[in-house]
């Protein structure tokens, strides 16, 4: 069984840092994409970074130059370096990985999620 573990949210304050984790575990053939979705209170679960298997990265708008998205392939690890963070990066943060398991059809996995909240 795949599952996904998230760590590293918690309560930051505006210009401050974060750095998320998630590991991948379990019976995995192939990881194709990682990538980092949020959800804020009252809207939709948005992309914030996603990268793929050969290491490319792309961004939604609102975090480019702030957040970066990495990977350790060994460890079945993705990360999300947040800096500079602003009250509108709060949302709870949830892990995706694009992957194939033993004996199963590429799908998508989630984490639980994690709680960012940047205040003062």
């Amino acid at each position: 069984q795949v599952q996904l573990v998230e760590s590293g949210g918690g309560l930051v304050q505006p210009g401050g840092s974060l750095r998320l984790s998630c590991a991948a575990s379990g019976s995995i053939v192939s990881i194709y994409t990682m990538a980092w979705y949020r959800q804020a209170p009252g809207k939709q679960r948005e992309m914030v970074a996603v990268i793929s298997s050969g290491g490319s990265t792309n961004y939604a708008e609102s975090v480019k130059g702030r957040f970066t998205i990495s990977r350790d392939y060994v460890k079945n690890t993705v990360y999300l370096q947040m800096n500079s963070l602003k009250p509108e990066d709060t949302a709870v943060y949830y892990c995706n990985a694009d992957l194939r398991a033993p004996r199963t059809t590429r799908s998508d996995y989630w984490g639980q999620g994690t709680q960012v909240t940047v205040s003062s």
